[in-house]
Order: structure tokens, then C-alpha cells, then sequence
């Protein structure tokens, strides 16, 4: 069983990559509270299920997405920094996983994660400055970057809508921009191959980068 360390908020901690225990109560709010600290708002999310016959803790049958949207449709006005809301909701529900809508403070631009290692490759030698990323079991890369809100020139510019499907797009396949209306699951919210959200390079105080020069990277290694 591979070990990997990933970053969580300020601290560093090792992580089972190909891992299937549960994790222990008390991390995800752990990492809320620190998500929190920083101004980022959080929202508690469904979580998988992995006994019984459904997937997912929500009341959907054949749930599409397993344990990585919000437990309410008002999940947009639930997001708070405010620890002792926080205390209580995951109190409620000690298994939720964790939420950040995106659009607020920050957008994050996802990736296949083939793409996402080339793309950090590529940046480290060329000097892209890069903030957070964080990684969805081998499947996705997450880069965190400074929020565009609601430009004046949004038509030049997409959010991934909740249905989108990236891979047809045809510039650049796979490419997802999250911003207005969007969200992303936040580490440690387990996944449903029982892998959990790790953070390649985890959130600190300094600025988050501009997205523009990393888009650049991005689509060029998603073409």
C-alpha cells in the first residue's frame, strides 16, 4: 500500500493513496475550521456509503455522484466561516464530507490528472507561480486561483455548470472552470473508492495566483 504526504491546511500528514479505511471523526471539521480560518466558506457535503445497497448518504436513488455535492439545494447560502456554525453541522453529521463553493474567494481550474502533473512540470521550470492543488484520487487536479467573480467580459470566460461534460469541448478537452454557482470537494472528504481528496499543495496565507497564466498551461497541456 503506497504512503504519500499531502499537506491539510498548515500541517502535514500522510494519507493512504490506494487506502480503503475509514477515516478517523473529527478530521474533516478538523480541516474546515482550518479552511475557515483562512476566509474560505464551507459547506457539509453528502458522503458515500459503503455498505447497503445505496452509495450515497442522500435520499437519491442511483445517486450520480456519490458523497461530492451538497446535503441541501441552499448550500450556496449555508457557506460560512463561522466555526461555531461549522462545529455544529458536521456534530450533526460527523461522516459529511466537505464543500467549497467557488466563485467567492477563489475559482479552481480541473483538470485530467495526467494533465495536472504535466502542467505543474511545466510551471515549476518556467516560474507560473501556483497556490493550492489539490488531487481527486488519480483522476482530477484542482488548481486554486485568485476568483474572476463576474467579469465584464464573462462571455469570454465559462463556469462548469453542475452537468457539464468537459471532455467535449473541443480546444480543450477536459478543462473545467469553476467560479460562479460551482463548487469543489475539499480534502480529506472520502471518495467513493475509498481514497480520499488529498492536497498536493496545501492552502496557506500568501496570495492565491492569477488564473490567467495558468490557464495558459492548462489548456496548452489539455489540447
Amino acid at each position: 500500500m503506497e504512503v504519500r504526504p499531502v499537506r491539510r491546511g498548515m500541517r502535514m500528514v500522510e494519507v493512504m493513496a490506494r487506502g480503503t479505511e475509514r477515516r478517523p471523526r473529527g478530521r474533516v471539521v478538523a480541516a474546515a475550521l482550518d479552511l475557515a480560518a483562512l476566509g474560505w466558506p464551507v459547506v457539509a457535503a453528502a458522503h458515500p456509503l459503503r455498505e447497503g445497497a445505496r452509495a450515497c448518504s442522500c435520499d437519491r436513488l442511483g445517486c450520480p455522484d456519490p458523497g461530492a455535492h451538497p446535503t441541501s439545494p441552499g448550500w450556496q447560502h449555508q457557506a460560512t466561516t463561522d466555526p461555531e456554525t461549522i462545529e455544529r453541522r458536521w456534530a450533526a453529521d460527523p461522516d459529511a464530507n466537505l464543500i467549497l463553493p467557488t466563485g467567492r474567494v477563489f475559482d479552481v481550474l480541473d483538470v485530467p490528472a495526467a494533465a495536472g502533473i504535466a502542467a505543474l512540470a511545466r510551471m515549476a521550470s518556467t516560474g507560473v507561480r501556483v497556490g493550492p492543488v489539490a488531487a481527486y484520487d488519480a483522476q482530477r487536479y484542482l488548481f486554486f486561483v485568485t476568483t474572476r467573480g463576474a467579469p465584464d467580459d464573462e462571455d469570454e470566460w465559462w463556469s462548469c455548470r453542475l452537468d457539464c461534460v468537459p471532455e467535449t469541448i473541443a480546444d480543450t478537452p477536459g478543462l473545467r472552470w469553476h467560479c460562479r454557482d460551482s463548487y469543489v470537494l475539499a480534502a480529506p472528504s472520502l471518495l467513493p473508492s475509498g481514497n480520499e481528496v488529498g492536497w498536493i499543495r496545501g492552502p496557506g496565507r500568501a496570495p492565491l495566483p492569477d488564473p490567467v497564466p495558468l490557464l495558459d498551461v492548462l489548456a496548452d497541456v489539455c489540447e
